[in-house]
C-alpha cells in the first residue's frame, strides 16, 4: 500500500487514474460539441415544406406502385399524400387515376373534380384516363 502513494501527496494511484479518465472524457465531450457547432449542416425544413417534401415522396411511391399495377397500393399512398397535403392536386389527380383502374368511378370522379378545383380548371375533360369519360356518359 505505500508503495502506490505518490511521496507528499497522500492520493492512491487509484483515484489519479480515474480523476485523469475523467479530465480525458470531458475534454472528448467538448471537442464533440464543439465540433457539432461547426458544422455547416442545413437546419431542418419548415413544417410546410416538410410536409410537402412528405407528399411528394408519398405522391412518387404511388407512381410507382400505379406504373407496376399495383392499383390498390397506389390508391393508399395518393390518399396518404392527399391527407398529408390537401391542397397539392397531383395527389387527388393521382388517386383518381388509381380509383379508376379500381373500377371505383364515382370517387375517382370526386377525385378529378377536387384535383381541377385545386389547379384552378388547369385540368380539362381530354385530362381524365379515357377510362372514367368512357363509363361517365354509359352509366348516368
Amino acid at each position: 500500500m505505500a508503495r502506490d502513494r505518490v511521496a507528499g501527496s497522500g492520493e492512491g494511484r487509484g483515484a489519479r487514474v480515474k480523476r485523469s479518465r475523467l479530465a480525458l472524457a470531458g475534454a472528448g465531450l467538448v471537442l464533440l460539441a464543439l465540433s457539432a457547432c461547426a458544422r455547416d449542416e442545413k437546419p431542418a425544413p419548415a413544417p410546410v415544406e416538410a410536409a410537402h417534401l412528405r407528399a411528394q415522396a408519398l405522391i412518387d411511391s404511388g407512381s410507382a406502385a400505379y406504373r407496376n399495377g399495383d392499383f390498390a397500393a397506389a390508391a393508399k399512398r395518393y390518399a396518404s399524400a392527399a391527407v398529408v397535403s390537401p391542397e397539392d392536386p397531383a395527389a387527388y389527380y393521382g388517386l383518381g387515376m388509381a380509383l379508376a383502374k379500381l373500377g371505383r368511378d364515382d370517387e375517382a370522379r370526386v377525385a378529378y373534380a377536387r384535383a381541377r378545383e385545386l389547379s384552378r380548371g388547369e385540368l380539362d375533360d381530354e385530362t381524365i384516363p379515357h377510362e372514367v369519360r368512357y363509363r361517365r356518359t354509359k352509366h348516368p
